[in-house]
């Protein structure tokens, strides 16, 4: 059976890498030389004719490879595409800097970067002097933005949109999409088209875009705020929309990048088992399971205890946004839960050379293999070395946090509500950090998704190593270092 399952999971993880280069390979993609720091990129079509670019900018967390459905499917059709990573995104080694609260702070920072992007791509031969902005979340608004300025653009589309700059004729040529799970968001799409036609509906297009009165607003069916960026009617709204205003005609088919990738994302965890059953088996090095009682005190003290008593602390050591605080909550969380265990005995066997060895097998395939395909196809993974000591600082808490989440789960042989309710209780200990100090910590908000997918995904695989090598240590320490890798290169960094 692990043979059967290896074989299966490598020809499926074959198959999804060849539809999507296949879908890479018909456009060309290169470095745009911007000015500064900027890591830019430009995607071409092949040929000579000249046509309009278009800027894709992602939103906050995020990176160029997240936007690379927009930029293929643009590029195919032949615009002169670039994208690019903010500063303190993704590989830009330039931090984030200005008053996130103010316009002429944070935004005009980010505006004036988009600015520069557009500029470099504009002077590329193959570009015929028009220009179109697309912006995700936090972009939506630099964008809208931006196409108003310097240098100005002849639409705009907005995915996810969030932006007090809409007027009733500004900006032109204004697309919004928005997935139809997105609430307020939904709302939001249909405001900015009825500020330039009070009676417009959802998928109604108001005024010209060839005149540059165009205005319209779609909801992406099934699909939330990332979802969004992967979803066919996105795709095709959007270069419909660019196709309206410039006068283009484009009939392709939009390819199924999401589902791809979906498909190898699945293969490549689910090629953990057979990796994971190739392990040297041994009989279970833990104690007994803890009482009941004894459990739910190790495992709701700590989710109470931590953000009360970092509620007082004001923690500024790294340069990214609230990550120091996170590091001191996994790790003050995962010392109480430790010397919980230590004291009812849970610790003994379990630090031994083989976990090590294990421990570092566990992260080789969740950092290398996993994020190899995440880098490659969904978002920036990799990063410069700037980011290091943020991933080092974060591994100092992440690791006895997911130690202790290992031990109390008993990796992967503890009745299913025991696990639920370990779980449960971080993500309501992060819960009550945020409604502690909700200005200083409402970014926690933003990476709880995170932490339930890696829970999801990476505490499946956890079991997987626990059972098999009776080590639940092995699995926590080494998901503990992916889980620090995964948050230090999501974070944005910021300077002052």
């Amino acid at each position: 059976m692990r043979a059967v399952i290896a074989i299966l999971t490598l020809a499926l993880m074959g198959l999804s890498i060849f539809m999507l280069e296949v879908d890479r390979a018909r456009v060309s993609i290169t470095p745009l030389a911007v000015e500064g720091d900027t890591p830019a990129t430009l995607y071409l079509r092949e040929g000579t004719e000249r046509a309009p670019v278009v800027v894709i900018a992602h939103g906050f967390a995020g990176s160029r490879q997240l936007m690379e459905p927009f930029a293929l499917v643009l590029a195919q059709t032949g615009y002169v595409v670039a994208s690019f990573d903010f500063e303190g995104h993704g590989r830009n080694p330039q931090p984030m800097s200005g008053d996130v609260e103010a316009i002429e702070g944070t935004t005009r920072l980010l505006m004036m970067e988009t600015g520069r992007v557009a500029q470099a791509a504009l002077a590329h031969p193959r570009a015929d002097g028009r220009l179109a902005y697309l912006g995700h979340s936090m972009a939506s608004d630099i964008v809208v933005r931006q196409t108003m300025d310097t240098p100005p653009g002849d639409a705009v589309i907005g995915v996810s949109m969030f932006s007090l700059a809409v007027s009733e004729d500004a900006p032109q040529n204004l697309l919004v999409i928005t997935g139809a799970w997105e609430g307020m968001l939904a709302e939001a799409a249909l405001d900015a088209v009825r500020l330039a036609d009070p009676q417009a509906q959802i998928g109604q297009t108001v005024g010209d875009p060839s005149a540059g009165t165009g205005r319209r607003a779609v909801l992406a069916p099934g699909v939330e705020h990332v979802g969004v960026l992967y979803s066919t009617v996105s795709l095709a709204e959007a270069r419909d929309w660019l196709d309206a205003v410039f006068g283009r005609e484009s009939t392709a088919e939009i390819p199924w990048r999401g589902g791809w990738i979906m498909l190898l994302l699945v293969a490549t965890c689910a090629l953990g088992w057979p990796l994971a059953r190739a392990l040297p088996g041994s009989p279970p090095m833990r104690p007994d399971a803890l009482p009941t009682r004894a459990f739910l005190i190790v495992a709701l003290v700590p989710a109470i205890l931590v953000p009360l008593m970092l509620a007082p602390f004001d923690v500024r050591l790294l340069p990214v946004l609230v990550a120091d605080y996170l590091a001191l909550h996994l790790g003050l969380y995962g010392a109480l839960t430790l010397v919980a265990l230590g004291y009812t005995g849970q610790l003994r066997q379990q630090f031994t050379l083989r976990v090590l060895w294990v421990a570092l097998a566990v992260a080789f395939f969740g950092i290398v293999i996993l994020g190899g395909v995440l880098d490659r196809y969904v978002a920036s993974f990799f990063p410069h070395p700037g980011r290091a000591t943020v991933i080092a600082a974060l591994a100092l808490g992440a690791v006895p946090f997911l130690l202790g989440d290992g031990l109390l789960t008993q990796g992967g042989r503890a009745p299913f509500w025991r696990v639920l309710v370990v779980r449960l209780a971080f993500l309501a200990s992060l819960g009550l950090a945020v409604a502690l100090n909700f200005e200083r910590l409402f970014f926690l908000l933003i990476i709880l998704p995170v932490i339930v997918l890696f829970f999801l995904l990476f505490g499946t695989l956890s079991g997987w190593v626990g059972r098999r090598t009776g080590l639940p240590a092995a699995g926590g320490i080494g998901l503990g270092l992916v889980l620090a890798w995964a948050l230090g290169v999501t974070f944005p960094m910021f300077g002052t």
